[in-house]
Protein backbone atom coordinates (compact mmCIF):
# COMPACT_ATOMS: atom_id res chain seq x y z
CA UNK A 1 0.00 0.00 0.00
CA UNK A 2 1.44 3.27 -1.39
CA UNK A 3 1.69 6.49 1.20
CA UNK A 4 0.23 9.82 1.00
CA UNK A 5 3.30 12.35 -0.25
CA UNK A 6 1.83 14.66 2.00
CA UNK A 7 0.94 12.90 5.52
CA UNK A 8 3.04 9.86 5.00
CA UNK A 9 0.41 7.40 5.94
CA UNK A 10 -1.22 4.93 3.73
CA UNK A 11 -3.45 5.37 1.49
CA UNK A 12 -6.46 2.67 1.25
CA UNK A 13 -8.37 2.42 -2.10
CA UNK A 14 -11.39 3.76 -1.32
CA UNK A 15 -9.93 7.22 -0.28
CA UNK A 16 -7.72 7.09 -3.12
CA UNK A 17 -6.92 10.40 -5.50
CA UNK A 18 -3.99 9.89 -7.93
CA UNK A 19 -2.12 12.95 -9.30
CA UNK A 20 1.52 13.94 -10.29
CA UNK A 21 2.22 9.68 -10.57
CA UNK A 22 1.13 9.76 -6.44
CA UNK A 23 -1.87 8.47 -4.62
CA UNK A 24 -3.35 10.99 -1.83
CA UNK A 25 -5.88 11.27 0.56
CA UNK A 26 -8.53 13.68 -1.17
CA UNK A 27 -8.06 15.35 2.05
CA UNK A 28 -4.37 16.31 1.92
CA UNK A 29 -4.48 17.12 -2.44
CA UNK A 30 -4.51 20.53 -1.64
CA UNK A 31 -3.03 23.64 -2.99
CA UNK A 32 0.12 24.62 -1.33
CA UNK A 33 -0.83 28.53 -1.11
CA UNK A 34 -4.62 28.96 -0.16
CA UNK A 35 -5.31 25.62 1.01
CA UNK A 36 -8.06 24.66 -1.62
CA UNK A 37 -9.04 21.07 -2.27
CA UNK A 38 -8.36 19.82 -5.24
CA UNK A 39 -9.45 17.18 -8.21
CA UNK A 40 -6.96 15.37 -9.76
CA UNK A 41 -5.73 16.42 -13.30
CA UNK A 42 -7.33 19.78 -12.07
CA UNK A 43 -4.10 21.43 -10.98
CA UNK A 44 -0.94 22.28 -11.78
CA UNK A 45 2.48 20.89 -9.95
CA UNK A 46 5.94 22.66 -9.49
CA UNK A 47 8.87 20.69 -7.74
CA UNK A 48 6.00 17.31 -7.05
CA UNK A 49 3.46 20.00 -4.96
CA UNK A 50 0.64 20.63 -6.49
CA UNK A 51 -1.10 23.96 -6.92
CA UNK A 52 -4.16 25.68 -8.17
CA UNK A 53 -4.20 26.70 -11.75
CA UNK A 54 -5.45 29.89 -11.57
CA UNK A 55 -4.74 31.80 -9.51
CA UNK A 56 -1.88 30.61 -7.23
CA UNK A 57 -0.10 28.66 -9.98
CA UNK A 58 -0.41 31.34 -12.32
CA UNK A 59 0.36 34.16 -10.01
CA UNK A 60 3.42 32.58 -8.28
CA UNK A 61 5.11 30.93 -11.24
CA UNK A 62 4.07 32.30 -14.72
CA UNK A 63 4.97 34.97 -16.64
CA UNK A 64 5.15 38.63 -14.89
CA UNK A 65 3.69 41.61 -16.51
CA UNK A 66 0.64 44.31 -16.63
CA UNK A 67 -1.39 43.97 -13.03
CA UNK A 68 0.75 41.73 -11.55
CA UNK A 69 3.65 41.79 -8.39
CA UNK A 70 6.74 43.25 -10.46
CA UNK A 71 7.37 45.34 -13.39
CA UNK A 72 4.46 46.49 -15.48
CA UNK A 73 5.05 45.73 -18.71
CA UNK A 74 2.85 48.22 -20.93
CA UNK A 75 3.64 52.33 -20.26
CA UNK A 76 0.97 55.11 -20.32
CA UNK A 77 1.78 57.99 -21.94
Amino acid sequence: MPNCPKCEKPVYFAERKTSLGKDWHSSCLRCEKCNRTLIPGGHAEHEGKPYCDKPCYSALFGPKGFGRSGIESYVYR
